[in-house]
């Protein structure tokens, strides 16, 4: 079956304009004109992928954006005109996988529409590897896909336990921003790398003790991040 994008704009030049160029390439397409709509729709359809334009009817795009984060991980673009910048970046914040500028062009559309399908096909993927690990008390079960911080289970998205298992890979070693962005949003996303900060951001706020002061997702200024090894929390906490 092709891919299902959902279509949520009050623009009927611009819906015009998406329904021609998406399927012309084969997509599925649906579409809602104000933000309760495209929240029903985005429950009842479950799409592969939404379009959601910032300003909107009844209800806002970024607020449709929060409620569709909360129950799923389908790939969100936000609609954006050129000066919403704060718009762009909250949106980021709230779980927005990507955005684009209106007015925008066919090819950069399609391409960050296939960039962001490709990442959650990877996403999907189930994993190889069964071991568990241990970042102080954060305990990460592969093979339950479970993590748990001390007797507390940790409620995950997808693309942050992805996240967190590529620096489990290369834990202790510095992991680049654009080695990070390609391993959990695939080789070839062309989206703000605002989004992997969001979700590092988002990381800490659950498995850190102090998110403001972290001590096992740290950043490498200009460079990346990493997660502590197993060696570093010894020599901190000789007892864990």
């Amino acid at each position: 079956m092709p891919p299902k994008i959902l279509i949520a704009d009050d623009d009927p030049i611009i819906i015009d304009l998406l329904l021609h160029t998406l399927e012309a390439e084969g997509f599925e397409v649906l579409v809602a004109m104000d933000g309760e709509r495209a929240l029903q729709q985005a429950r009842s359809r479950q799409p592969d992928l939404v379009l959601l334009d910032v300003v909107m009817p009844c209800l806002q795009g970024l607020d449709v954006c929060r409620e569709i984060r909360r129950e799923s991980d389908v790939p969100i673009l936000m609609l954006t005109a050129h000066d919403e910048e704060n718009d762009r970046i909250l949106g980021l914040d709230l779980g927005a996988d990507d955005y684009i500028a209106k007015p925008f062009k066919s090819g950069e559309l399609l391409a960050r529409i296939r960039a962001n399908l490709r990442r959650a096909r990877l996403s999907a993927a189930p994993a190889t590897m069964t071991d568990i690990a241990h970042l102080g008390n954060v305990r990460i079960d592969r093979r339950r896909h479970a993590v748990s911080r001390g007797m507390t289970a940790v409620s995950l998205t997808q693309r942050e336990y992805d996240l967190l298992l590529a620096l489990l890979d290369g834990r202790g070693a510095v992991m680049p921003r654009g080695q990070l962005l390609a391993k959990v949003w695939g080789e070839g996303w062309i989206g703000d790398q605002r989004t992997l900060d969001v979700h590092i951001r988002w990381l800490r706020e659950k498995l850190e003790e102090k998110p403001a002061q972290p001590k096992l997702l740290l950043t490498v200024r200009n460079v990346g991040y990493r997660l502590v090894s197993a060696e570093e929390l010894l020599d901190a906490h000789p007892s864990v």
